[in-house]
């Protein structure tokens, strides 16, 4: 009998070597939307910047930062934000506005088609 429960032991921890936990999501950092929802672009700007969101190349804090620079007119800063969003390293899904969720390098395109047809797209 206790050959078989040192057998089973031994099989147990091998079957777990191999076991890893997967990452959690990233810690949910506000990028903005409040401010861009009540039309401040300008603050939206100065409330991302100051979250460091964007020294990680957080996603959604990038296709944030282009909305509101697209509200403001700037339209090349916006589209650099877009791009920087979609060859970011950091990937993982978004929730839009609308409620629906979406990967953030689909997003990042989606809100560059936006741009084009001068609307905006905002990520809670």
């Amino acid at each position: 009998m206790s050959v078989s429960m040192l057998l089973a032991s031994v099989l147990f921890a091998q079957s777990t070597a191999g076991f890893t936990v997967p990452a959690p999501p990233p810690e949910k950092v506000d990028v903005g939307y409040v401010q861009l929802v009540a039309g401040q672009p300008g603050k939206a700007i100065d409330h991302i910047r100051a979250t460091g969101a964007l020294e990680q190349r957080d996603p959604a804090a990038l296709i944030n930062l282009g909305t509101a620079y697209a509200m403001l007119g700037h339209k090349a800063e916006a589209k650099d934000a877009y791009q920087k969003a979609k060859f970011s390293s950091n990937r993982y899904d978004l929730e839009l506005a609308n409620g629906d969720w979406i990967d953030s390098r689909d997003a990042a395109i989606l809100a560059e088609k936006s741009l084009e047809k001068g609307e905006y797209l905002a990520l809670r």
